[in-house]
């Protein structure tokens, strides 16, 4: 797996042409092998740019370029070859094992015969559910797990995908502590681009190499988490007194959000 680069050039979207804007004028650039981090209230537009990045909508203007191309210049299976995206709304009615629904990841790749999978396929399938500690789970119908088990299959699904720009919509979600963790330190040792939505700041701040901040559709920010999600945007953007507090162990500094009051 290889990393892309990804640019959002003066993204907007909304359903109709001439309908409501639900997101303006949104631009960044993400170098290969980063961290973003989408945060902003619920409503700020971020599960709206996370399907304009993984081609579920086309802009109504600008572009989303990967390693500099055009996604809409791709044809479904280039761009699955680079992107794969894993979503909140999980299948729950899949008449399909574990391994089964992992093999799907290879389905941009796989030339004639659909159901054709080869050794190269079979190695890495198996990398990714040792990924996801899901041997276990292989032979089990998607419908018998629970959320967090779910979850973790459809990022082993992406994986075996081999993309270059991963898209996570709350990774977290559903997830116990533990597997949280273990989701977490996958997403730091991954050599791909991330993209991820998230609702904890703390969460964000300490993942992330860069955060876009969103409220109401529009970018308030782009960066650093420790220039982006100042107390000031922080306020701003969700309406609610925040302070950031600076923590050190080991010499390194956490960043740590805590809500005083709600504004009135």
């Amino acid at each position: 797996m290889t990393a892309a680069t990804l640019t959002a050039k003066d993204l907007s979207w909304s359903p109709k042409r001439h309908g409501d804007i639900l997101l303006r004028s949104t631009s960044f650039h993400l170098e290969a092998g980063r961290v973003l981090g989408i945060v902003g209230p619920n409503g700020a537009g971020k599960t709206t740019l996370l399907r304009l990045l993984y081609r579920f909508y086309r802009p109504v203007t600008g572009q989303v370029l990967v390693d500099g191309e055009d996604i809409w210049n791709l044809s479904a299976r280039e761009t699955a070859q680079r992107i794969a995206a894993v979503l909140q709304e999980q299948p729950s009615d899949f008449a399909l094992t574990v391994g089964e629904i992992v093999a799907l990841g290879r389905t941009p790749h796989r030339r004639g015969f659909a159901g054709t999978t080869g050794s190269h396929d079979r190695d890495i399938i198996e990398t990714a559910l040792d990924r996801l500690d899901l041997h276990g789970l292989a032979g089990r119908q998607l419908g018998t797990l629970s959320g967090g088990e779910r979850q973790r299959v459809m990022v082993a699904r992406a994986l075996a995908q081999e993309p270059r720009l991963l898209i996570l919509d709350e990774p977290t979600n559903h997830l116990d502590i533990r597997h949280q963790l273990e989701v977490l330190d996958l997403i730091r040792s991954l050599p791909l681009t991330i993209v991820t939505s998230l609702h904890d700041l703390n969460l964000a701040s300490g993942l992330c190499d860069d955060v876009v901040l969103l409220q109401s559709g529009h970018q308030l920010g782009f960066g650093s988490p420790s220039h982006v999600l100042t107390e000031t945007a922080v306020s701003g953007a969700f309406q609610v007194d925040a302070r950031r507090e600076r923590l050190t162990p080991s010499n390194n500094d956490h960043l740590t959000f805590h809500i005083q009051k709600q504004r009135i």
